[in-house]
Order: C-alpha cells, then structure tokens, then sequence
C-alpha cells in the first residue's frame, strides 16, 4: 500500500515542496504508525526552505512541525497506546503527510471531544504561548504586556492565553487584521503607520511589564525602549535557535543597559531536548484548556496536506491572520 506526502526538493520558495508517494510499512520497535487528521502550517516550514534548519534531515525531506491523528499500528514494543488511540506531537518534521511514523515517547493523547484542526493549531502555537508567558515570564493578572507580530500564530496565542490570565495587553498588527483580533481585547496598533513606541509611552509613561517579540531585527531594540525598569523582553522562534550565538551577545548587552531591563531568548524545540516530559506536560494542559472552552484558536484556513505547498505561498503573503491548517 502506498501514501502521499508532501517534501522538500531542494532550499526555495513554496515551488519546491513537491508531493511524492512513499509505501507503507509495519512500524518498527518502539514506532507507532499515525494516519495524520490534521497538521499546522508556521514559520519554521518556512524557515526550513529557505535555510539549514539544525533539527531537520537532509534533503530531501517532509516538513510539518506538529500533527494530530489516529493509531493506526504499532510496533513490537509499544506499551503505552493501542490502535484507534488519538495522538499528537511536536514532530518538527514529518507531518506534510498522510502518514507518520514516530516513536511512542513523543506522543500526546488528545481528547476525542477534540476538533482535529483545532488541536493542529494549539500544539506548537498555544503550547509556546503557555510555557513563555506561565514559565518564563510568569506573569500576573493586571500585568502590561505587549505582543509583537499578534496576527501571527504565536502572536494569537499569546493574545488568546493573555486574555484569560486578565493582562492588559497591547498587540502590533497591520490595519487590515485589527478587526479579526478585536476579540482579544487587546490594545492594537498599526505597526506600519504608527510609532509603537510613541504609542505605548503615551498610554503607559512608566513603562511595560514584558514584551514578547517574534519578528526581531529593529524590533529587538525598540521593543526593549518600551519596557519598564526591571522588565522583560522575551525574543522567541526559529530566529534565535538559529542565531543564538548572534542573540546571546545582544542578550548580553541588554543586561548592561541601566534600569534593570532584561531579555531573554526562548524556543520550544530547545526546550524539548532539554525537558521533553515538561513540554508534553504543557502540551496536555493546553489541551485541556481548549476542552473546557478556556482558549479558541484562530483558524484563518483548512486546506487539504496535499497542497501545502499553496499554504505555503499563502503564509508567506502576509495576509494570514491566525493559523492554517492542513487537513486529511
């Protein structure tokens, strides 16, 4: 029997994801064989187009960062999920796919209760949301709290995860996104006609309790003019895992800036290697929260896996607001 999936050829544009057929097997060992329902499109399939991404094979190869789907087989010495189980997993690659093979330690249950592409957005998006604002910036209710790139993936989680712990939460977007993240009750601001700085010193002279920033570049800089003496600025995604002997010497000057402002880096894949139950800790309580109607992910579209290279060209236009979602 055979299954489709979709790779990438070589480095580029959404052109070289190509879709091949690949024939099925019997898992192996500790592997367990998933018939993919959902899987999420972000940044980091991006990323690993165009660059060397340091956890990917070599290509060719399937990227796809996070999937949900069923067991359909596992192997000889699987002990902890039976067939017909729901599961999810960070794969970081792999899920561009009908089928998956992964081994039994990197998955999740999911509830049946829950929607397939609803769970596809949360896994990656909500979980790093939950562990940066929870874990590392700990944050308390009242708390002042801007969110660079809140269109974004990342970017709604944090808004939708920010709403429910009852911060004030200031968000930059492009004009034409405001009306889909009116919602988080965030104080919005357009990035590209006006001066977030300007913006934010006039609401709040004194100035922010952290800045979550996913864009980089100048945004590093003027993210931490905003901050108040002894704020936060966490600088998170694939940019700072690729770079961050690049970052950590920024880290390292903003630690000698006066009034006591910091920053820190955070990537949920460093966090994996290092902890892996921890994330899968995460993983599961964020699942929860979905179930009991405490977070609603902002699904901009679902659209077949066998096009991912269409979700693709459609992320990278900047007009995607939320999350896409492959489905099968």
């Amino acid at each position: 029997m055979k299954y489709k999936s979709v790779q990438i050829s070589k480095r580029g544009g959404p052109e070289v994801l190509t879709v091949v057929e690949n024939e099925l097997r019997s898992p192996l060992g500790k592997e367990v064989l998933i018939k993919i329902q959902a899987c999420g499109v972000g940044g980091t399939d991006v990323s690993m187009r165009y660059f060397n991404y340091p956890a990917a094979p070599k290509l060719p190869f399937v990227p796809g960062y996070e999937i949900v789907g069923v067991v359909q087989e596992k192997g000889p010495e699987v002990t902890r999920f039976k067939r017909g189980e729901r599961v999810a997993a960070l794969s970081v690659f792999g899920g561009y796919s009908e089928y998956i093979y992964l081994k039994e330690e990197h998955l999740v249950t999911v509830p049946e209760s829950l929607d397939a592409g609803e769970v596809a957005s949360v896994i990656l998006n909500y979980t790093s949301a939950y562990k940066m604002l929870r874990k590392a910036a700990k944050v308390q209710s009242g708390e002042h709290v801007l969110v660079t790139g809140a269109s974004g993936g990342v970017g709604t989680a944090l808004l939708d995860l920010g709403k429910m712990y009852n911060l004030v939460l200031y968000g930059t977007a492009s004009k034409n996104k405001h009306e889909l993240l009116n919602h988080f009750e965030a104080k919005l601001i357009d990035y590209k006609n006006e001066d977030f700085i300007e913006v934010i010193r006039n609401l709040r002279p004194d100035g922010l309790d952290f800045v979550f920033d996913g864009i980089g570049r100048d945004f590093i800089i003027k993210s931490f003019k905003v901050l108040r003496r002894g704020g936060l600025l966490i600088e998170y995604g694939f940019s700072f895992e690729s770079f961050s002997v690049f970052t950590k010497s920024i880290f390292d000057l903003f630690s000698g800036i006066p009034q006591g402002k910091k920053a820190r880096g955070y990537g949920i894949s460093v966090n994996y290697k290092m902890n892996r139950k921890s994330v899968q800790e995460d993983i599961s309580a964020v699942f929860s929260l979905l179930a009991n109607g405490k977070i609603k992910p902002l699904i901009y579209k679902r659209m077949p896996i066998l096009e991912a290279a269409k979700a693709n060209r459609l992320l990278e236009s900047g007009e995607v607001t939320g999350k896409i979602v492959l489905v099968n």
